[in-house]
Parts: C-alpha cells; structure tokens; sequence
C-alpha cells in the first residue's frame, strides 16, 4: 500500500513539472467565455461572416530561436566587398586625351603597330610624290629584234660568214621521172578499187551458192587483213571466179574489204 501511495505521489509530481503546452487555438474566439460561439450555429456563421476576434485576444504560444551551430573548422574569410569605382574598360582603361584629334592619332599609330607586327612590311602609301617602281627584264623574251642588242653580240662580217657557209651546204637535187610500174608484180589493189563503182553488197558476179557462213567465216580467218584477203581473192581468178570463198555475194569484194576509202582519196 506505502508503495502504490509513493508511485501515486511520483506521478503527480511530473505532471506538476511538465511545461505549459501553448494553446494553437488562440485568437480564433475559443479561448475566452465572452467571444466563444454559444452554439454550432453561432460559430457557423461566425466563420462565414469573416469575424476576427479581438485584438487583445492573442496566442501565447511562441516560436523558439534558430540553434546556433557551431564547427570546430576555422571560419573562411569573408568576400572583399566590391570596389567603389567601376572596372577598367576599354573607354575608362586610359584617360581621355585633351582633344578628339589626339584620340584618332592614337588609335591610328596602334592600328599601325599591329598590322606591321602582323605582316612585317607597312602598309603602302599612296602618293603622287612616290617614284615609279622599277621595271626588271624578263630574260625569257628574246631581244632579236632590237639592233643595238644584236650589234653587240654579232657583226656584219659574222653573219656574212654564216650565209657562205650555208650556202655551201645547200645541195639541189634534180627532179626525175617517176619509175613505171610493171604488170609482173600481180593485181593492185588501189588500181581495182577506182576501176569498180558499185558500193559492198551488190551482186555483180555469179557465185553457185556452195560456200556457206561458217566456210566463210573460216576462209576469211586466214588472212591477216582484209587487204590481203582481196589481193589473194584477185591473184586466184577474182572477181569473176571465188575460188578461196571469201566472196559469198558476188559483189567482186573479198571478206569486209571495202573500196570506198580509196576512191574517196583519189576524188580529193
């Protein structure tokens, strides 16, 4: 029993000690009997008419202060503060001159400094008082027609002794006749092709019909040419008579040989 008494006892001595809780409430009309709403209705229409409590009816309840941390690094030293005059710029980096006349003399001598450090050679000036530029020889072009240069190269004996030498050396040769060509050496070609005027393909002579594509075709492989062909076909009885086989058609003409080119040489 003296125990449940002295526990009994304990507990409402902590209670005692607790602090005070503040009341949220506070100044909305619930704190005091006077401007509490007496009914459901009453507060209703309280919060609808958007009635404020009184001004001497104030919370109790207060906010504690932020804690103070505190490190055991060493504090960084604060930012300067910022100048009061402005940074140099390119229009406050130097002073003003006296004069605008002043500033364009200078902006022009560094304008100048800078395309000579640039390039290496100065900026040419334009004058009427500047000389000529100087006309160099071009030693590729010949001077032959200029005499002062000539005479002091060569002279009149000189040259007259190179136009006996040269004369010396010319030789006339004596046109001749131009030889005749004999029979003997077989049928030409050339002679054949301006005898004859009909074109390739027209059937001037009779063939029997026995030689057919592929003994043409062989025949005609023999040859290196189609020149030599026809001079083959005219030494073995053509055009009249087709003993090789390289004129299927008749048309006096062996293989592809064709007389036109020679014809067309003799007409011009």
């Amino acid at each position: 029993m003296t125990r449940t008494f002295g526990a009994i006892c304990a507990v409402v001595a902590l209670a005692a000690c607790q602090p005070r809780i503040p009341d949220s409430a506070a100044g909305v009309g619930f704190d005091n009997a006077v401007n509490a709403p007496q009914s459901r209705s009453q507060y209703d229409g309280a919060r609808a008419g958007g009635a404020l409590p009184p001004a001497q009816v104030v919370s109790t309840e207060t906010v504690p202060a932020a804690p103070q941390v505190t490190t055991s690094q060493t504090a960084l030293p604060a930012a300067p503060s910022a100048p009061a005059t402005p940074l140099a710029t390119t229009a406050t980096a130097a002073p003003q001159p006296a004069s605008e006349a002043a500033a364009i003399a200078n902006e022009t001598t560094a304008a100048l400094a800078a395309a000579s450090a640039n390039s290496g050679v100065l900026p040419l000036e334009a004058s009427p008082s500047n000389p000529a530029p100087q006309v160099f020889s071009n030693p590729g072009i010949s001077d032959e027609n200029d005499f002062a240069a000539v005479g002091e190269r060569r002279s009149i004996e000189a040259d007259a002794a190179l136009r006996a030498q040269n004369q010396a050396n010319y030789t006339v040769i004596a046109p001749t006749a131009v030889p005749t060509r004999s029979g003997e050496q077989g049928p030409n070609v050339v002679a054949y092709a301006l005898a004859t005027n009909h074109p390739r393909g027209t059937k001037v002579h009779s063939r029997l019909g026995l030689t057919g594509a592929s003994r043409y075709q062989k025949a005609c492989a023999k040859f290196s040419s189609d020149q030599a062909a026809q001079l083959a076909f005219l030494e073995r009885g053509g055009p009249r008579v087709d003993r090789l086989g390289v004129d299927p058609d008749g048309d006096g003409y062996a293989c592809e040989w064709d007389p036109s080119p020679f014809r067309k040489a003799a007409r011009n």
